[in-house]
């Protein structure tokens, strides 16, 4: 619909898995590294995991491109599957006749015999399966019984499962050992930051046939915000975005029109019902922490202890606060302090000349907190926590 209006040649934020629109950050450059090593080197099972949306399909796609024409795979897309149904789907994928009704015993004789054949002709197996992480335990043990076919000198079948983080811990379980000692690379794609996504926006724009500035600075650092870096959620609010600057006729898409299209695409109410909290609750830390540090002077390891016990005893009666928050990764606040005279230190940055910091780290996964000495230049103290409820998925509030 708008593509015409800004001048593209085709729809540039789809959801569907397109490796022409695939942009290689850091952690996706090493992901493929992982892949490929599985591939030419074998010997086991690479593992490839990542939440949703960041990619892991697109990247697999992007692969299978590459693959020289010597290599076979058999790409498994569905794994709500038998262990005998995922033999017969390896068959199949790689064109391995076989006799209605197959026993498994069959099937893997009828594989083996292929894959001893295609060694001697120089060629190399591939078994990826996608959504691993819905593997049931009978197929894994399955799976983990095909790198059982082997020469003397190297697995016949490469095999690389991709999936949710659940697919880790699954195989970090006491019973599924066995597999997981055979695990020869793994790698965990994670969710781009500011810089990365800025760059995905303007390359897949690129791709597009997109020639000039389509999103302000402020316009993708909203987007970076209400995604947290998950590629999918990207293109979904980008999309959006798009559509909400052709609908009100202009060229260029503004931090308003990026906040509307995110609060249309993810429910805005609900996401204020999980986060009000977090600013009031991460202000009112710190305050008090200050407070009751600054009415007296202390040895370092003494501030340290001190305010670990005045966090515990202040959140305890508020941890129903947290009931509805959604897990993010360790937030940080950071204060300086500086030192005012020998074994004795005051917050706050008043006439003193040598200086440090203390840095509490808020761990939403533990709901604990830590506050340790660390060294950086001096800053002083102008804000508790400069944040506004909007932006709950700023990585990181530093005071």
């Amino acid at each position: 619909m708008y593509t015409v209006h800004f001048g593209l040649s085709t729809t540039p934020f789809s959801i569907s898995p397109d490796p022409r629109f695939l942009y290689m950050s850091k952690s996706h450059r090493e992901a493929m590294a992982h892949l490929k090593y599985g591939i030419e080197e074998g010997g086991g099972f690479v593992v490839l995991t990542g939440e949703i949306g960041t990619g892991k399909t697109t990247l697999c796609r992007s692969l299978l491109q590459k693959l020289p024409e010597k290599i076979d795979v058999a790409l498994v897309l569905n794994p709500q599957i038998n262990h005998v149904e995922l033999l017969a789907t390896l068959c199949d994928e790689l064109s391995i006749d076989y006799p209605p009704n197959a026993t498994v015993k069959v099937l893997l004789d009828a594989l083996n015999d292929y894959l001893l054949k295609t060694y001697a002709q120089g060629r190399t197996a591939v078994l990826i399966i996608d959504e691993a992480q819905l593997l049931t335990r009978s197929v894994l043990e399955q799976v983990r019984i095909l790198t059982n076919l082997e020469t003397t000198k190297q697995k016949l079948l490469q095999i690389i499962l991709i999936g949710q983080p659940e697919l880790s811990d699954t195989l970090s379980r006491v019973d599924m050992q066995q597999l997981a000692q055979r695990v020869t690379a793994r790698y965990h794609l994670g969710p781009l930051n500011l810089e990365d996504t800025r760059v995905y926006v303007n390359y897949r724009l690129a791709v597009a046939g997109c020639r000039k500035r389509m999103f302000t600075n402020a316009a993708l650092r909203q987007v970076f915000r209400s995604s947290g870096g998950i590629p999918r959620l990207i293109n979904v609010i980008c999309d959006r975005a798009l559509l909400g600057a052709y609908s009100e006729n202009v060229t260029e898409v503004a931090k308003s029109i990026a906040r509307k299209a995110a609060q249309e695409v993810l429910g805005n109410a609900e996401r204020r019902r999980a986060h009000w909290w977090r600013v009031p609750a991460m202000t009112l830390m710190l305050t008090m922490l200050l407070i009751a540090v600054a009415q007296t002077t202390f040895s370092v390891g003494d501030v340290v202890s001190q305010a670990e016990a005045l966090y515990q005893r202040m959140m305890q009666p508020a941890q129903s606060l947290f009931s509805g928050y959604q897990k993010k990764p360790t937030q940080q606040l950071q204060f300086s302090y500086k030192q005012v005279e020998p074994g004795g230190l005051r917050i706050g940055g008043f006439g003193a000349t040598a200086a440090a910091d203390l840095r509490l780290s808020y761990s939403t996964e533990s709901d604990t907190a830590r506050l340790s000495q660390g060294a950086r230049p001096d800053s002083d103290l102008s804000t508790l926590c400069q944040s506004d409820a909007g932006n709950y998925q700023e990585p990181s509030c530093l005071c």
